[in-house]
């Protein structure tokens, strides 16, 4: 059993006890830094998506181990909640957007410069049974490099669910699945790529060289599926 398993078991056994349930989550889109120091903690930026029409209280599910950080997201819902849709009186980004929100990662053991990979719990396309925290499927959104000395700074990894479309201006952006705010998007760094419209994306933020668009932090494309 996956470590997030073991973790999610224990919360379901302490919700049960209660009038809460757990209602599984899945992470659409994640950043964080490229490199970070060895031991330290860092934050990840994440796009969660809701459980539904109701309300809950939102709980990361951060693991790590010797090979990956893991984030396996869910709300904690009383029982007693009403599932009730009433998007025309609510606030847009409460139903049509995902959570944006910031989760703090375990700081990252080694005794010379690594790689650790980052994960999450995703969504699937065509869902075979109800989902919950034993079937959803863990994927791998990119790696974070540990380093006991210097990090670099420069750069913001990414990956996740994510489209592109071309603006106003005639610049092709990439924007992050859930995301609705403004400056919501990235100017890709690759402007010719038009192999691209909707997947799984992963990728790095970063100043360019040359600004793009009238942009210098732009997002540089490096697998979809």
């Amino acid at each position: 059993m996956r470590p997030t398993q073991f973790a999610m078991l224990a919360v379901c056994l302490a919700a049960c006890e209660s009038d809460l349930r757990v209602v599984p989550s899945t992470v659409e889109w994640m950043e964080w830094p490229a490199e970070v120091p060895v031991a330290q903690p860092f934050t990840v930026r994440l796009l969660v998506s809701r459980p539904g029409c109701f309300q809950g209280v939102y709980k990361p599910g951060i693991t790590a181990d010797q090979s990956a950080v893991t984030f396996a997201p869910y709300f904690l819902v009383k029982n007693t909640t009403p599932i009730l849709c009433l998007p025309e009186a609510q606030p847009v980004d409460i139903y049509y957007a995902d959570l944006d929100t910031v989760g703090t990662a375990p700081g990252l053991q080694a005794d010379f410069a690594r790689t650790f990979e980052m994960r999450a719990a995703a969504s699937v396309y065509a869902p075979t049974a109800p989902l919950t925290a034993a079937n959803l499927p863990v994927r791998t959104y990119g790696e974070v490099t540990v380093r006991l000395t210097n990090p670099d700074n420069s750069r913001r990894s990414a990956g996740g669910f994510a489209s592109k479309f071309v603006d106003n201006l005639g610049c092709a952006r990439l924007l992050p699945a859930g995301a609705i705010a403004p400056g919501s998007s990235y100017v890709l760094e690759d402007q010719a790529d038009t192999a691209f419209s909707y997947g799984f994306v992963r990728g790095y933020i970063h100043d360019a060289a040359t600004p793009v668009c009238g942009q210098s932090r732009v997002f540089e494309l490096l697998s979809r599926n």
